[in-house]
C-alpha cells in the first residue's frame, strides 16, 4: 500500500466549516495529514474536526474570525503549540461582496479586504517566522478567477483578490529560496454556502468543492505555482489576455457574473 503523501504533516486551513475549506480538510487527511481547523461556526467546525478523527487522523478546531489579527495570532499559537511546526497553510476563509459600481462605497471595499485580503495576510504573518526558521513550508491562497477576469458586479470582491493574486506573485519568488513554496489557487464558480444564491449561465456551472479540493492537494505535491479550476476556465483567461474587449464580450454574452436569485424573485413579484 503506498505511503500517503502528506503522512504527519501538519496542515492549517481556514474557512474550514463549510465549501472549499471542509473539502480541503478532509482531502488534506486523507492524505496523511494532521489538520489544525478555523472557521467563526463552532458547531460546524467541530462537526469537521471529528469527521478528521473518523479517518484516524489528528484534529485541532480553533474558532477564529480571520478579520482578527488577535484570533489569527491565537489560532498559529495553538497549532504551534500542540505540532511545533505548520507544513501547509491554506489562506481559505472569504466572503464573496459585490455590489454595482454606481452604488459602491467605500465601507464595501473595507469589508471585502478585511476577509479577503486581510484575513489571509494576517495568518501569513503570523505563520511564516516558524517555516523560516525550519526552511520548509507550503503556502496556499485561495483567490478567484474573478482575480485573472473581473466580473460585473463583484467590484469590491475583485479588487481584495487581485491584492491576494500580487500578493502571492511577490512571496513565491522570494521565499522559494528559503525552501517555501507558493501556490495560488483561482477557482470558477463553486457550489458553496458563499454563493447559493447565485444562479450561474451552464457554461460556468458551478463545480463541487471537492474538485477545488483534488486541485490544491495536487498542487502542493507538485509544487505548482498557479493552479485554475476548472481547467476550462483557462479558456477565458486566454481570450481576455489575447483581446480585453473579446473578454468583456465573452462576460456579457455568456452573463458569467450570473443571476442574484433573490433579486429576481422579488423582481417577479
Amino acid at each position: 500500500m503506498p505511503r500517503p503523501p502528506f503522512l504527519d504533516q501538519i496542515a492549517l486551513v481556514t474557512g474550514a466549516s463549510s465549501g472549499i475549506g471542509r473539502a480541503t480538510v478532509l482531502a488534506l487527511a486523507q492524505c496523511g495529514a494532521h489538520v489544525a481547523l478555523a472557521a467563526r461556526s463552532v458547531d460546524k467546525l467541530d462537526e469537521v474536526a471529528e469527521e478528521v478523527r473518523r479517518l484516524g487522523r489528528q484534529a485541532l478546531a480553533v474558532p477564529t474570525d480571520v478579520r482578527r489579527r488577535a484570533d489569527v495570532s491565537r489560532l498559529v499559537r495553538q497549532t504551534l503549540a500542540t505540532w511545533g511546526r505548520i507544513d501547509i497553510l491554506v489562506a481559505n476563509a472569504g466572503a464573496y461582496i459585490r455590489t454595482p459600481v454606481p452604488a459602491m462605497r467605500v465601507e464595501h471595499f473595507e469589508e471585502s479586504f478585511q476577509v479577503n485580503f486581510y484575513g489571509a495576510l494576517y495568518l501569513i504573518v503570523e505563520s511564516l517566522p516558524a517555516m523560516l526558521e525550519r526552511r520548509q513550508g507550503h503556502i496556499v491562497l485561495i483567490s478567484s478567477m474573478d482575480a485573472q477576469k473581473g466580473m460585473p458586479l463583484d467590484a469590491p470582491y475583485v479588487a481584495a483578490k487581485y491584492a491576494l493574486r500580487g500578493l502571492g506573485e511577490v512571496m513565491r519568488q522570494e521565499l522559494r529560496p528559503y525552501g517555501i513554496f507558493v501556490t495560488t489557487v483561482f477557482p470558477g464558480r463553486v457550489d458553496t454556502p458563499l454563493i447559493d444564491y447565485l444562479d450561474v449561465p451552464r457554461i460556468s456551472a458551478k463545480i463541487p468543492p471537492a474538485n477545488v479540493a483534488k486541485a490544491i492537494v495536487r498542487a502542493v505535491r507538485r509544487r505548482q505555482p498557479e493552479v485554475i479550476v476548472p481547467r476550462y476556465a483557462k479558456a477565458l483567461v486566454y481570450f481576455n489576455t489575447l483581446s480585453p474587449r473579446l473578454g468583456d464580450w465573452l462576460v456579457r454574452v455568456f452573463h458569467f457574473e450570473g443571476w442574484d436569485r433573490r433579486t429576481r424573485n422579488s423582481q417577479r413579484q
